[in-house]
């Protein structure tokens, strides 16, 4: 599993649009999820500011910034999970507004680059916060090879994605 996570840290890296990002809003992978550790470390080594979310109790995403492993702290959320969150201040919902590149947990995406997220609207809410600003940050989605699919079921309110990341290689889809 960690020579996954290695190859998708790799690959990610070399996207152009994280290349010159100054700030990236990231996620902490949870369970079977491909791993963002290394990645996350990668980017901060660059210089990168990285941003990660804090879940709020109606669902939409707060930010902190990462400052490595040892900042991140786990945080129980009743009868649903365990996230580990960034330990500092929080940011803001609005935080996000800065990022150059946003990269997505999900549980599928297909070819018209619709990503299938896990149901809570978080993240929903975090790119129609996005569109309603203006801003245009990179959409780029971590995934399993087997996660790249024909179709996905989507909604009116979903917004596509610019590329998937994963183990063997990235996917770039039309904008």
């Amino acid at each position: 599993m960690r020579e996954k996570d290695a190859l998708l840290a790799s690959r990610a890296l070399g996207l152009p649009e994280l290349a010159g990002a100054g700030t990236v809003a990231a996620y902490v992978s949870m369970g079977a999820e491909p791993g963002t550790r290394a990645l996350l470390d990668a980017l901060r080594a660059r210089g990168t500011r990285v941003l990660l979310p804090l879940l709020l109790p109606d669902n939409d995403l707060d930010w902190g910034v990462y400052t490595g492993p040892d900042s991140l702290v786990p945080v129980r959320y009743e009868g649903r999970m365990t996230l580990l969150e960034p330990a500092g201040d929080r940011l803001g919902p609005d935080a996000v507004l800065a990022a150059d590149a946003v990269l997505l947990p999900g549980l599928a995406v297909d070819a018209r680059g619709m990503r299938l997220g896990r149901g809570g609207g978080s993240y929903d809410r975090v790119l129609a916060r996005l569109e309603r600003a203006g801003a245009d940050p990179a959409l780029v989605v971590l995934l399993y090879d087997t996660e790249v699919v024909d179709l996905v079921p989507a909604e009116p309110h979903d917004r596509p994605v610019r590329a998937a990341v994963t183990p063997s290689g990235t996917v770039r889809f039309p904008r």
